[in-house]
């Protein structure tokens, strides 16, 4: 008797759900109609020194090359906005980024490694899939096969996002989804099993270009066009190098990516929390001083990013960041005696780095001192 493919993806979702996903949607494998975008943003170099971009191609856009026998793919959505967050978020992260004491970790990133989270979940659900094929004698005489990838492959996840009705592209490129806004992950699993499409949503973003406007840096170039070197998150984590000079003002306190498209969203009133722990925030996460930012040892980053994201932009580069909001903070306040005793502890701290083994490090903490006025550097 042939699997009932319709019963098989309610199973799935139910499943999906009891992982922590918040919803399971199925994407076809043809996405040739995304190459000429895709082409043309790379061509415009866009990605940066993001060279894996490049490199992978037009990969990106065919599933079924990346992963012979694929027939479908299967987009994940998890929530990752910390459990307990009440109305009214988007207001208290816009009063950490005017707070100059403080160095500001995208919410993303205040939790577990999300790439760990959502791989070891995808895998059980391939698992559970695997079994319940078996289960059922799957008659086609090839083994069930299948590959999960989460920010981890040549794979364009917001495009399969979107055309399996997930949400829509926002004019920041990310994916929007009427009841949960943009606040979510994604992840995929390549399958060889023939399950029924989701259909797409249309686009709600009408007139709006809030995420356009409020980005500081204008990386968002044209509507769901964004230039990465420019983009905070870019600098901020994917950048190796020296941040352009003209650049480093408009980061403000952003110390690890960013969230302003995201914050100003009006859709993000519908985002919903978390139901994994792993995304709660970490102690100290929220709150961090710009100070205990710029003094952490190599051995403090690596025991407190143990299992974050955080970790992978290694040492050197946190404390370039750090630099560069305490530059900010500096230029910002210098003047302002009631922050006298904040100013004279970045001072101390930037000048420790001015020996630093880095040379990235060193450039960076002396722009930052640079930022005070003369009478007072």
């Amino acid at each position: 008797m042939p699997i009932d493919q319709k019963l098989l993806l309610s199973k799935i979702q139910t499943w999906a759900n009891a992982l922590g996903f918040s919803q399971i949607t199925v994407a076809p494998v043809d996405l040739s109609s995304a190459e000429p975008g895709l082409q043309h943003w790379l061509a415009q170099n866009f990605h940066g020194e993001m060279a894996y971009m490049a490199r992978h191609g037009l990969t990106r856009a065919r599933p079924a090359e990346l992963i012979p026998g694929t027939l479908r793919v299967l987009s994940a959505r998890m929530n990752y906005l910390p459990q307990g967050t009440s109305e009214g978020w988007q207001d208290r992260e816009w009063q950490r980024l005017q707070n100059q004491h403080e160095a500001v970790v995208s919410v993303y990133a205040r939790g577990r490694d999300y790439h760990k989270v959502l791989r070891t979940r995808l895998d059980k659900l391939a698992q559970q899939i695997d079994a319940e094929l078996k289960s059922l004698q799957h008659p086609q005489g090839e083994a069930f096969q299948y590959r999960a990838f989460t920010d981890s492959a040549p794979v364009l996840e917001a495009e399969l996002a979107t055309r399996s009705g997930q949400g829509w592209r926002g004019k920041h490129s990310l994916v929007l989804n009427r009841d949960a806004g943009s606040m979510f992950f994604l992840g995929e699993i390549f399958v060889n099993i023939d399950l029924p499409l989701s259909e797409p949503v249309s686009s709600h973003c009408g007139e709006c270009t809030a995420c356009i406007d409020v980005c500081p840096t204008q990386a968002i170039v044209a509507p769901g066009l964004v230039d990465a070197r420019r983009c905070i998150s870019y600098l901020t984590i994917e950048h190796p190098g020296a941040i352009d000079e003209a650049l480093r003002p408009l980061i403000g306190n952003h110390i690890y990516g960013c969230d302003d498209c995201q914050l100003i969203c009006p859709w993000n009133k519908f985002a919903q929390p978390s139901t994994v722990v792993d995304f709660d925030a970490r102690e100290g996460w929220q709150g961090l001083d710009v100070v205990r930012a710029l003094t952490w040892q190599e051995a403090d980053f690596l025991r407190l990013t143990e299992g974050s994201p955080v970790r992978r932009i290694g040492h050197a580069q946190w404390l370039r960041n750090a630099a560069v909001v305490a530059g900010n903070a500096l230029r910002e306040m210098g003047d302002d005696k009631s922050n006298a005793d904040f100013v004279l502890a970045v001072k101390e701290a930037l000048q420790h780095l001015l020996v630093h083994e880095s040379h990235l490090v060193r450039e960076h903490a002396q722009w930052a001192l640079n930022q005070l006025s003369n009478d007072q550097s």
